[in-house]
């Protein structure tokens, strides 16, 4: 391998140069020696060096480059060239490739022993260094070796195994402990959680299963053509949530915690018949993080302090709506962590229970033995409770249920799927709510939309078009002069140009013009009066806010216009 090697120790190098003293070093070769470990690997983690300035010293002395991973180019095919197993062992990722050249980052480029053992693996081609830090190299370890390959591997094996030589396996003597089966599927939930997805669809078709994971609120697509092997999937799933495996005409819906690289996961699965077979989505739901505070929400702060002082009011309704996948749940969960002290009594129905939280009576809805919304509320309200979180309000009777018990001194948090904040107060009517409890109990409204960020490291100007100006100037005159970006594609997001979300929030408070208008069921007269409210801002407006800052792209403000709409 044609590279320049360290002809000192790194520690006698660091001192030469001045970059540590004589006594820095004894002290990390004292710690070294008690209780092992690297070098560049003591010294960051003493607070001596930062990682950074450690490789940028070790780059130049070998004469390589010290590279930012989130803004190279990454050869997708190159990196295959150096197994998982090998590339974390030796902390090490190909990025680029050709029949007689490879491009390897090393995270420790001065460890001779690496050097050889990966120019051994890489051979007959000549080995280039190039030096990025440890820590992010192990993110994108996650992003780049995908299971993709080992889902595809293990799925041809289960086919064989189970079907040589029939078309449709049979699913009658399927065990529980299937090996093949249930490794496809830890592979299936590892890649899930690497790339962040918030739910897994597998869903047999014709001459395919396709499995869809669902990233940043976008579905991504593999297709696996072993069709036959989906009994053998859904069965297995079916024994861990418990659910019925000869029950296949019907829909069922179960749910089952499992440890994936340590990290709990909990996973709420739902079956459906289709023409080809059971459709299923499993809904991820990962435990380690906990519940996420207000705060982590992404509330502007205006709207987090109305927020926070409406959960302090002792009684009347607080709704938060937007559709499927929108964050509701985890804004009322965070609701729940602040007011979820020893001195209020909470109690919750939810269809199912997501996380569990302490000192919180959470009642799971359970059709099946008649334990609806609306019983487990008119039970709550004999508990004596300072605060009630209803999952949803899916009907009259539990809407009014609720109502009263906010009419008789409780604080009622609950979920609508309804487009926007004045849309809400007007389903309640349409379901059949009289206007008076409307008026009479509901104190504020959030909506909410999960939209994508731009990429941080890929960012660019974004000049607007024609049609896209007008629909901006349409909103507020700023767009004008604003300057306006986009992400254009690199490793660090998958080549989307998004990486993460960001909620957008609607924030309505009842005022009493407001109330007047519901409890006359004026509807219009309701619409303007919201449209006469100083600070109403609606979610196109907040979303464009968010572009202006820079956060997000007007793609996704055009994207949840057209859901408002």
């Amino acid at each position: 391998m044609p590279q320049r090697k360290l002809t000192k120790r790194l520690g006698e190098l660091l001192i030469d140069h001045g970059v540590i003293t004589p006594a820095q070093l004894d002290t990390v070769l004292q710690k070294q020696h008690q209780q092992g470990g690297r070098m560049g690997t003591l010294l960051v983690q003493m607070g001596i060096l930062s990682e950074r300035e450690l490789l940028g010293f070790v780059a130049e002395q070998l004469g390589i480059p010290l590279l930012d991973l989130n803004k190279a180019n990454i050869d997708l095919q190159a990196v295959k060239l150096l197994s998982e197993v090998y590339a974390r062992r030796y902390r090490a990722l190909v990025i680029d490739a050709n029949d007689t050249e490879v491009t390897v980052v090393l995270a420790d480029p001065a460890d001779l022993d690496t050097q050889d053992a990966i120019g051994n693996l890489l051979a007959p081609r000549e080995v280039h260094l190039a030096v990025a830090p440890h820590s992010q190299m192990l993110e994108f370890y996650d992003q780049l070796y995908r299971r993709t390959d080992d889902i595809a591997h293990l799925a041809g094996q289960l086919s064989e195994e189970h079907a040589p030589s029939r078309n449709v396996i049979d699913t009658a003597g399927l065990e529980d402990n299937d090996a093949t089966v249930a490794r496809l599927l830890n592979s299936l939930f590892e890649d899930a959680l690497q790339v962040g997805a918030s739910d897994i669809h597998i869903e047999p078709d014709h001459k395919v299963i396709r499995l869809r994971m669902r990233v940043d609120g976008m579905l991504q697509e593999t297709e696996l053509k072993e069709v036959a092997i989906a009994p053998a999937l859904v069965s297995r799933l079916k024994l861990m949530a418990g659910l019925d495996i000869s029950e296949r005409r019907l829909p069922q819906d179960g749910r089952f915690e499992l440890t994936v690289k340590a990290n709990p996961v909990d996973v709420r699965m739902a079956t459906m018949p289709v023409q080809h077979g059971e459709a299923v989505v499993l809904r991820l739901l990962d435990q380690s993080g906990g519940i996420r505070s207000l705060e982590q929400a992404g509330m502007p702060s205006s709207l987090l302090s109305a927020f926070r002082r409406k959960l302090a009011s002792p009684n009347g309704i607080i709704l938060v709506t937007g559709p499927t996948g929108s964050g509701k749940t985890t804004t009322l969960y965070g609701a729940l962590a602040e007011l979820n002290t020893p001195d209020r009594k909470i109690i919750t129905a939810e269809d199912p229970v997501e996380y569990r939280l302490p000192r919180v009576n959470q009642v799971q809805v359970n059709g099946k033995v008649g334990l609806t919304f609306a019983r487990i509320l008119r039970t709550s309200l004999r508990q004596d409770p300072d605060v009630l979180l209803i999952g949803e309000m899916r009907d009259q009777e539990t809407a009014e249920i609720a109502m009263r018990g906010a009419l008789t001194g409780h604080l009622v948090l609950s979920t609508l799927h309804t487009n926007d904040a004045p849309s809400s107060a007007i389903r309640l009517m349409d379901m059949g709510v009289p206007g008076y409890l409307v008026a009479s109990t509901l104190k504020a409204v959030l909506a909410q939309r999960l939209v994508r960020k731009i990429c941080s490291y890929c960012k660019v100007e974004h000049r607007l078009d024609a049609g896209e100006r007008q629909f901006l100037m349409h909103l507020d005159a700023r767009s004008e002069s604003g300057r306006f970006y986009r992400g254009q594609g690199c490793a660090s997001c998958n080549h989307t140009g998004h990486k993460g979300r960001v909620g957008v929030f609607e924030w309505l408070e009842i005022n009493q013009a407001m109330a007047d208008a519901l409890r006359k069921q004026h509807i219009e007269g309701f619409e303007a009066e919201v449209a006469r409210s100083l600070g109403f801002v609606t979610l196109a407006q907040a979303a464009l806010e968010l572009a202006l800052q820079g956060e997000i792209a007007v793609s996704e403000v055009l994207r949840l216009s057209e859901w408002v709409d």
